[in-house]
């Protein structure tokens, strides 16, 4: 895909999958609809009323598009859906971080979403696949949360890097009062040692919020 997009003639590119499963007679709408918004990315949302995702993969497809929304703060309805349109030149600053593989259309919903461009959600059916998958479950689903994490510090770091600051503080905090109080004389140094290593990420943190805000407007628009 990533070749075909780079050697396009055209400024709008469409992907879908080739078994069955999507509904490619909504690209004619799509398009229609990037073009009269004026949006960089339009995605079909296996959200409609004959969808038909395999019971054994919606648990990790629950739990991935969890941590999505809360990496990029918003409310995603379909992560990684095959089908879907975009602009070519919004496509462009992602190419250099977009993987090979599966992870494609989770790297550019991530991406373009974190990044301020304007994604559509369409409410779309999923069929009975035609053939086997070639996705292997626990594999791929760890293959996902890597690659949301890696997006996240791409484009959230203090989402990534905060939570774990404040919990190592907190942590450091309590252990400071339990061996105080409970087992009679302070563990200074492991507490010391906990409190640095929370603060030296919420520098790093900090460093990298500010890095991404100074850097052209490469990835936002």
């Amino acid at each position: 895909m990533k070749t075909g997009i780079q050697n396009a003639n055209n400024d709008i590119i469409c992907i879908t999958d080739a078994d069955g499963t999507y509904p490619n007679e909504k690209l004619s709408i799509f398009v229609q609809q990037l073009i009269e918004q004026d949006l960089d990315m339009v995605v079909g949302a296996r959200i409609g009323k004959n969808v038909k995702i395999p019971f054994v993969r919606k648990p990790a497809k629950w739990a991935i598009g969890k941590l999505a929304n809360w990496v990029t703060g918003q409310q995603i309805p379909d992560i990684n859906s095959g089908l879907r349109v975009f602009k070519k030149p919004s496509f462009s600053p992602f190419q250099n971080i977009v993987p090979a593989g599966f992870s494609f259309t989770t790297t550019i919903t991530l991406g373009m979403l974190s990044g301020g461009y304007k994604v559509k959600f369409i409410p779309i059916d999923y069929f009975q696949r035609s053939g086997k998958s070639k996705i292997k479950p626990v594999k791929d689903t760890m293959n996902f949360i890597k690659l949301i994490l890696r997006i996240g510090l791409y484009f959230a770091p203090l989402k990534i890097f905060m939570p774990v600051s404040v919990g190592l503080l907190l942590t450091a905090l309590g252990w400071g009062l339990f061996t105080k109080f409970v087992m009679g004389e302070l563990a200074d140094v492991s507490s010391i040692i906990i409190a640095m290593t929370g603060f030296q990420l919420a520098a790093i943190a900090l460093l990298a919020e500010l890095i991404n805000h100074r850097l052209p407007n490469k990835y936002k628009k």
